[in-house]
């Protein structure tokens, strides 16, 4: 059984139901061999990304930036993990008040040190809240889980 660890901020009741997408999606019945975890960011440790297969980040956006809380993920698990976890299937979501810029370019230059393996573009939900946004996680959780599933990533 591959581990899919989901670290996302979820602040408020959109945010928290954007993770439970993620987990429906992640959870899918057509696949079989993936357990999918959501950790809160502030909870999650270096030692769940070194147990991890593959990761979903999710976050809000915070005066053009991640979240603290997905902030102090990364000062925390950055350097422990570094070595030992190159190639990880990586996804992410931002959920954007604005436009995501700040959020995606930060998030970007993260992963690109740490050489994780984005599985596609960051998806970023931006300006009001639209239902939308639960199919759109929902949908990119499913393409992680169901790759790592099929051995792709």
């Amino acid at each position: 059984m591959k581990q899919l660890l989901i670290v996302a901020h979820a602040p408020s009741l959109n945010t928290r139901h954007l993770v439970d997408a993620a987990l429906k999606g992640a959870q899918h019945p057509d696949i079989e061999n993936i357990k999918a975890n959501w950790i809160p960011p502030l909870d999650a440790t270096p030692e769940d990304v070194l147990a991890a297969d593959g990761i979903l980040l999710g976050t809000t956006e915070n005066l053009a930036y991640m979240s603290g809380a997905m902030k102090d993920f990364f000062d925390r698990c950055y350097y422990p993990v570094l070595e030992k976890k190159q190639g990880l299937p990586c996804a992410i979501y931002i959920r954007a008040g604005h436009d995501g810029t700040g959020t995606h370019k930060a998030l970007t230059t993260i992963l690109t040190g740490l050489r994780w393996n984005l599985i596609q573009d960051i998806l970023v939900c931006r300006g009001e809240w639209q239902d939308a946004f639960l199919e759109q996680v929902e949908t990119l959780a499913l393409t992680l889980a169901a790759g790592m599933d099929a051995g792709i990533y």
